[in-house]
């Protein structure tokens, strides 16, 4: 029989402190080229399998029923059932205040499945913060499908940053109120690995370039996050403290708290603060666009001017708060929405005030903070659409006297997408405009497509991960005089947005692995060379890493390579991208590249090139700034397009008449 609830002794601070030193002794043995050494393994905690025929310590979030059931079980005979929930946020907790230590990573980890005769539904696993009579919430596991068939594994990470009075794990459905079991919960604390010492700082490497930064919550300035935060990064961005949710989630009430830690953790350690952000149609209170009676306001002069009010009173607060300690603000942040004829996003800000909100952001902020740096800040800004109606907007804006100083990238981009001739053109269209420029929240997902889940990140997709970050780090360092910082969305592995968003899953998208440790992506933007010693692996079919053109061309001969992608595909519709390669001795000035659809595929919108279609044939010519194509040189254009009943490969690729090879 299994062994019922246990509640595992903590290794004693001399224990652990030889244990680190051990992992310090073999890492200090080891080269720098070969892999990292294996994890300690995680030390349990606490463990729950309800065999003993009692709740082990969970109990209901409300007036729910917890109970051990008989009904199925992950494993030996019994598992704890919730019944009787009236909303979705109800379901079993754990209280972890006198088991979690501040600062130390743990793992969570619990098996669920839905009562029988429940509709499918999803899932999430949560840790719950109670201090001075507030609750914040902090999700492990986001949401994951589950049926009443099967048993799912939700198993995360979790580490306790905020001195607090009362902590839980929950259990909870993203919708409904389906019964659920659980079984099988484990809490273990992960020890941790030295931070390397011995390898180049990031900082240093980029030192004459460009500053280099790093998201931040307050798991990032305790511990070894913050010795490696040091290490490596001139600046930093509060990821969430300082929007307006955190900071003001009811009318006057401020809550500073995170927001003072995290911005004094910087100034007393020498790290420059990027602000963010001041105005977002996301985590801004609906009390925002409601009246005093909470009657959502409208365009009325009356409600206009209401609006306009409390966001002059929040960014007054906000920026006067913090005065010289942040240099850089983004005011504004994603306002843009392509699909609109003039471009702007239809928020409850825009819908309420037109681009007033923006006027007086800007003009507030310069007020409050008359040398510090004003940034409008949006994603996906490679892609010719949105990158257009961004500039005509900060065009219009400047020309009005609103003090835009610059521009944010985002680059929430992923191994395969987009090209670097795609982000080279974003940076080419903001310089007539004489504004600064920076890349505000980078990082690379390993993962190509929605449906994709891997239990750990296969050594393909890091291979490329890494040739991707060299590409776009070295394109940065060309464009040095433009770029006036690149940050990174998060330290590590460990702690990133993209395990829950678009769907969760666990991804790797930064230079540091979950142990904190330099992985091959560090080594593109530090140390090309060092990438990876070992011969190319065996990539997964849909990826190819972005290299520099090295191609040597068959001798005497004119040819040529395509290489096509489908980079996200949806009903209807998809975005490919095309690289063709000059394989041959000749140079192509003014390039024609052809190729057929067989299936009726429609393109509705190129970039880094000019279009017509014909039917299935489907002709591309050269932009100005990319009509060379020299021996061994590439250019890559990408696309949109529509399809109906199937959307197979193109076929018939030929440069300039030539017939090319695919791969």
């Amino acid at each position: 029989m299994r062994a019922p609830w246990t509640r595992r002794r903590r290794l004693l601070p001399g224990l652990l402190a030889l244990a680190c030193l051990a992992t310090v002794a073999v890492a200090a043995a080891v080269p720098l080229s070969t892999p990292s050494a294996r994890a300690a393994d995680p030390v349990p905690v606490l463990d729950a399998t309800f065999e003993d025929g009692t709740t082990q310590g969970f109990r209901p979030r409300a007036g729910e029923t917890v109970a051990v059931s008989t009904a199925v079980a992950h494993g030996g005979t019994r598992s704890l059932l919730t019944s009787g929930r009236t909303a979705s946020w109800q379901g079993p907790a754990i209280d972890l205040l006198d088991e979690m230590v501040e600062g130390t990573r743990y793992t969570l980890t619990v098996w669920v499945r839905l009562a029988a005769g429940e509709s499918p539904g999803q899932v999430r696993l949560s840790v719950q913060r109670d201090s001075g009579g507030t609750s914040a919430y902090d999700q492990v596991v986001g949401d994951t499908a589950v049926t009443a068939d099967a048993w799912v594994r939700l198993s995360g990470t979790y580490v306790l940053a905020h001195d607090v009075d009362g902590l839980s794990a929950y259990v909870e459905t993203a919708g409904g109120t389906a019964g659920l079991h659980l079984d099988d919960f484990t809490m273990a604390y992960q020890p941790t690995r030295p931070v390397q010492t011995d390898i180049p700082a990031l900082r240093e490497v980029l030192a004459t370039d460009f500053p280099i930064g790093a998201a931040i919550g307050n798991r990032q300035i305790i511990g070894d996050q913050a010795v490696l935060l040091r290490r490596h990064f001139d600046t930093v961005t509060p990821g969430n403290a300082l929007k307006w949710d955190a900071i003001q989630p009811t009318e006057g009430a401020f809550r500073w708290a995170d927001a003072d830690t995290q911005v004094g953790f910087a100034t007393g350690n020498g790290l420059s603060v990027r602000g963010h952000t001041l105005v977002w149609h996301q985590q801004t209170p609906a009390w925002v666009f409601t009246d005093t009676d909470g009657t959502p306001l409208t365009s009325d002069p009356a409600d206009k001017a209401l609006l306009l009010s409390r966001l002059e009173a929040h960014i007054r607060a906000v920026v006067g708060r913090y005065g010289d300690a942040i240099g850089v603000w983004d005011v504004a942040n994603e306002v843009i929405d392509e699909n609109q004829s003039d471009g702007l996003r239809r928020s409850r800000w825009y819908e309420i005030s037109g681009l007033d909100y923006l006027r007086t952001a800007f003009r507030v902020a310069r007020e409050v903070a008359p040398t510090a740096k004003l940034y409008i800040n949006d994603y996906n800004t490679n892609v010719p659409a949105k990158r257009d109606k961004l500039r005509d907007l900060v065009t219009r804006l400047r020309a009005e006297g609103v003090p835009v100083d610059g521009v944010g990238h985002q680059m929430h981009v992923n191994v395969q997408w987009p090209s670097i001739a795609e982000t080279e053109a974003m940076l080419q269209a903001f310089i007539p405009l004489g504004v600064e420029q920076q890349v505000t929240e980078m990082d690379v997902s390993i993962y190509v497509a929605n449906d994709e889940s891997f239990p750990t990140p296969p050594a393909d997709r890091l291979l490329t991960q890494a040739y991707r970050y060299r590409d776009l780090f070295a394109l940065y360092r060309r464009y040095a005089d433009e770029l006036t910082s690149v940050t990174l969305w998060g330290l590590a592995d460990d702690d990133t947005w993209l395990d829950t968003f678009p769907v969760a899953r666990k991804d790797a998208p930064l230079l540091f692995d979950t142990e904190l440790q330099a992985k091959s992506a560090y080594w593109g933007i530090v140390d090309p060379t060092r990438i990876d010693p070992t011969p190319t692996p065996t990539a997964s079919p849909t990826v190819s890493p972005t290299v520099s053109p090295t191609a040597t061309p068959t001798t005497g001969l004119d040819t040529c390579r395509a290489t096509y992608t489908v980079t996200n595909q949806w009903p209807g519709g998809f975005q490919a991208s095309l690289r063709i390669t000059n394989t041959g001795v000749t140079a192509h000035d003014g390039w024609t590249v052809r190729w057929r659809f067989p299936d009726g595929q429609l393109v509705s919108q190129l970039w880094n090139g000019t279009v017509r279609q014909d039917g299935p044939e489907v002709t591309v010519t050269p932009t100005s700034w990319n009509s060379a194509l020299p021996a061994g040189g590439t250019v890559e254009f990408g696309f949109l397009a529509g399809w109906k009943t199937s959307n197979n490969r193109p076929v018939g690729f030929t440069l300039d008449g030539l017939t090319c090879t695919t791969g």
